[in-house]
């Protein structure tokens, strides 16, 4: 997890989840969600194995938490680098004994434009609150012709952006910027960030994958909008 410069930091409000204490979400709204931190200290499994396969190249995970996703990409042999501002993620990928970076994902950092895809699972698409800034900063992160592959809300049907708390026991962290947001938001947050739709996935999980054309070489790029196209064979949602 990470914060945006300016915001409210986040370095401990996920500090008591990523340490494997039950842990919910608690939007402004009223709105609350299950944080699944036995999925996020576990290794790798079951849906992440659609975000896996489509890692073939160097690839840095945004907001890696405990790493699970750096380990299974580095056992492939794929050069992998966890971003993570918690220390306490940050011990945990050491632990794991995979690579990993101390800091905020909008901070600078190493072979920015160079990656070949960049990670944003587990609600991470509401690091700083703000989904269409932090899309355009992952797309500026991979290479022309990277992608950028992030994990959806399936309960959330557009756009929600607000303030969030942790809420673990008796505890509550005080309220930082989040957001969510479902399929239907994509077309246009990709859009505005430079990001071509690609492939989904509607499980009990989603993801969605984005590209850099490799036109996109300088400043410019060319921006495609269009409806969201189930990868065949995937399986669908139970919403």
């Amino acid at each position: 997890m990470a914060a945006r410069p300016g915001r409210t930091p986040v370095t401990t409000s996920f500090a008591r989840a990523l340490s494997g204490h039950d842990a919910e979400l608690v939007r402004s709204d009223g709105g609350t969600a299950r944080l699944d931190v036995d999925r996020w200290r576990g290794a790798a499994a079951g849906e992440d194995a659609w975000l896996i396969e489509r890692c073939r190249g160097s690839t840095i995970d945004l907001g890696c938490g405990p790493g699970r996703l750096v380990e299974a990409l580095v056992a492939r042999g794929i050069e992998t680098l966890g971003v993570d501002v918690s220390p306490e993620a940050v011990a945990q990928c050491t632990g794991r004994g995979v690579p990993v970076l101390n800091a905020d994902v909008f901070a600078p950092l190493p072979r920015e434009g160079l990656w070949s895809h960049a990670l944003l699972a587990d609600g991470n698409l509401g690091i700083g609150g703000d989904p269409a800034a932090l899309l355009h900063r992952a797309g500026r992160i991979v290479g022309p012709g990277g992608t950028v592959l992030v994990e959806l809300d399936p309960a959330e049907p557009g756009l929600w952006r607000g303030e969030a708390r942790v809420r673990s026991r008796d505890d509550l962290t005080p309220p930082f910027p989040w957001a969510c947001a479902g399929l239907a938001a994509f077309p246009d947050l990709a859009a505005g960030a430079g990001l071509r739709v690609g492939a989904c996935h509607r499980g009990v999980r989603q993801f969605v994958e984005l590209w850099r054309d490799h036109a996109d070489a300088g400043r410019g790029c060319r921006h495609r909008r269009g409806p969201l196209v189930p990868e065949r064979g995937a399986p669908r949602g139970t919403r």
